[in-house]
């Protein structure tokens, strides 16, 4: 049966609840796409130091490794109003950048950055509960992917127009940006019709750890979450050798690396439009092995020194890799009682998130010990193996096909 990709964005398009939600998603996720290149140029131009620069980006991922408290937080507060007014309270963090305009006062860069970073981790796991209770769990696979094509579609487009913005007017015209995209998100949020009943507080026990007994006593969400755990400490190894890649493999200025990154990021749009369709049709566990073998024979194919190779291995890697994240927040909202899905994705989050941070540090010593050409095959191995555990697993934990199942 043919797949038509536009029935996925129709059938969360149909449901008002979802499209607003989408819309929201879209609008804070261009802002921020566009502030967190900014901020590392911005704290460059400013100090003239990388590794000052670098650790702009490391202030807004170092939350992330407390997300399972930041998701005790989203589960013991009502979520929609925790939406609302977080994204408000970021809006109003924004605009004290623009006191930022000397290497003396780069300090409340990093420290709204830390604040950021908290603020993203604390409403991606409201997010995730209030997408259960918003959207139709028929449409939870269509609404995630489309989630993900969105945010990858902002990073095509958002990243230049900080950039353009920080070049012409400083960085506190895109804090600006950033702070309206966060004010109209608050606004789109306080527009939701969300279905059931807010936790009440006898429902919210357990402490932060509840999230993590969860995730590991499920055996559809435990499976999908290690398999990702270990595709992202792939996906970070393949990340740090993309200079690599370019000047050792390819021959090329670093420059050439936007363009790679473009053609992955277009690979990552058209996943997130075929996603829900296909977690339809296949078991969870064959769309996200399918996709993680999609991304570990690219990775492989980088070694090549063709032009030509490395570009259809970006865009196939960003055609692949998606599709676990995919399926495993779509398996945490379907499969978590609500009174610990806060908790639950955060938990989630964490656990296929960090690893990639970690590769990202590891695989910068590794590039400079071992050759480009020998450690992709060996990434691409150790990722294909993956997808084969996933599909060969326990017994007791077989392929689940979701229960909701629409033609």
């Amino acid at each position: 049966m043919a797949i038509r990709a536009e029935s996925a964005a129709g059938r969360v398009l149909r449901d008002r609840t979802a499209g607003v939600f989408l819309a929201a998603v879209v609008v804070s996720g261009f802002g921020s796409s566009a502030m967190l290149l900014a901020a590392g140029i911005w704290v460059k131009s400013l100090t003239g130091s990388d590794s000052l620069a670098a650790l702009a980006l490391f202030a807004v991922w170092l939350p992330v490794l407390f997300g399972p408290h930041l998701g005790a937080v989203a589960d013991r507060l009502p979520r929609k109003p925790l939406l609302v007014g977080a994204n408000t309270v970021m809006a109003l963090l924004m605009t004290a950048l623009t006191a930022v305009d000397s290497a003396g006062r780069i300090w409340i860069l990093f420290a709204v950055l830390l604040l950021y970073g908290t603020g993203s981790a604390l409403m991606d796991a409201a997010e995730s509960a209030v997408v259960a209770q918003a959207v139709d769990k028929r449409l939870l696979g269509d609404f995630n992917g489309l989630r993900m094509m969105a945010n990858e579609g902002m990073k095509l487009v958002a990243p230049l127009t900080g950039a353009a913005l920080h070049a012409r007017f400083g960085g506190g015209a895109v804090a600006l940006l950033d702070a309206a995209s966060f004010a109209l998100a608050a606004g789109l949020y306080a527009l939701l019709r969300v279905r059931g009943r807010e936790p009440a507080a006898g429902d919210r026990d357990g402490g932060w750890t509840a999230g993590t007994r969860q995730v590991w006593g499920s055996p559809a969400v435990r499976p999908l979450v290690l398999a990702g755990a270990v595709t992202m400490l792939c996906a970070g190894l393949n990340g740090a050798t993309l200079y690599a890649v370019v000047d050792g493999v390819l021959g090329r200025s670093p420059a050439y690396a936007g363009v790679l990154s473009a053609v992955q990021g277009a690979g990552s749009v058209t996943v997130g439009l075929l996603a829900g369709p296909l977690l339809r049709r296949l078991p969870e566990r064959v769309f996200t092995a399918a996709g993680i073998a999609v991304f570990a024979v690219a990775v492989g194919l980088r070694a090549l020194p063709y032009d030509a190779v490395a570009l259809v291995a970006c865009g196939l890697i960003g055609v692949g890799l998606p599709c676990v994240l995919i399926a495993a927040m779509t398996a945490v909202q379907r499969e978590t009682p609500d009174a610990v899905l806060g908790r639950t994705a955060a938990t989630a989050g964490t656990l296929m998130m960090a690893p990639n941070a970690v590769a990202l540090a590891l695989g910068a010593g590794l590039v400079a010990l071992v050759d480009v050409r020998v450690l992709l095959p060996l990434v691409g191995a150790a990722a294909l193996l993956t997808a084969a555990w996933l599909v060969t697993g326990r017994r007791g934990e077989g392929p689940h096909r979701p229960a909701c199942v629409s033609g």
